[in-house]
């Protein structure tokens, strides 16, 4: 994708979300984290496989999850082109891994506040609808993904401002994890939140001028597991 780090391209099949801003800022968020050679990285959500792409090449031993065949597929295909050892996985969430454990936790989950939430999200729109709040996906995360890292581990999550980063903060800290914003990027609209501007509005999750202005925040909030749980 033009303008974006070239770690972050990747062939992306109809119906499957294509690396953008978020993607990006969570690759750069990951380029900070130190790891030694064949650190387990897991990358929940994976899409194109895109970030899973980066982490292996920087030698990591890596598990993609997708709960869509079509980007299974296409993250498959994507690590073959690049001969990378990237193991996918189709299931929900962290169902795929139960029971084992990571240096490093990446998730760019679905975020987008949806009006319409009583079905749940369909088709592509499951990259990216979310709720009525935005966190159908990000609470189960909070929840999930303390356990499975690894003394020292580290989540990484990138999300829209529009979904409580406070709340993720909370849930976190919560469950015993050390966590911060450590990136924040403004950006345009998408289509998808220019055509529910008006409904964000009546909701009170976007101001007036964010609405007039047309960017949201993007947060890369970082959260570690201590190498020692308090008694």
């Amino acid at each position: 994708m033009p303008g974006y780090p070239p770690d972050v391209n990747a062939l992306v099949f109809p119906g499957v979300y294509a690396p953008q801003d978020d993607t990006a800022l969570l690759a750069e968020a990951l380029s900070d984290e130190p790891w030694e050679p064949g650190a387990r990285v897991l990358d929940v959500g994976t899409g194109s496989g895109a970030l899973a792409l980066v982490a292996a090449r920087r030698g990591a031993e890596v598990t993609a999850v997708d709960v869509s065949w079509r980007a299974v597929w296409t993250a498959r295909l994507n690590a073959r082109l690049s001969r990378l050892p990237v193991r996918i996985h189709r299931g929900n969430l962290f169902g795929p891994v139960r029971g084992r454990s990571f240096d490093v936790v990446l998730a760019n989950p679905p975020y987008v506040p949806a009006p319409d939430s009583r079905r749940g999200p369909r088709g592509r729109s499951r990259a990216w609808d979310a709720g009525r709040d935005g966190r159908l996906v990000l609470d189960r995360i909070c929840r999930d993904a303390p356990r499975l890292l690894r003394p020292g581990g580290v989540l990484l999550i990138v999300h829209s401002a529009l979904s409580a980063p406070d709340r993720t903060l909370d849930r976190l800290r919560a469950a015993g994890l050390e966590a911060a914003v450590v990136r924040r990027r403004r950006i345009a609209f998408g289509p998808v939140l220019r055509s529910r501007r008006g409904w964000l509005r009546e909701r009170g999750l976007l101001s007036a001028a964010q609405a007039a202005d047309e960017k949201e925040e993007l947060v890369v909030i970082r959260a570690e597991r201590p190498l020692r749980q308090a008694a």
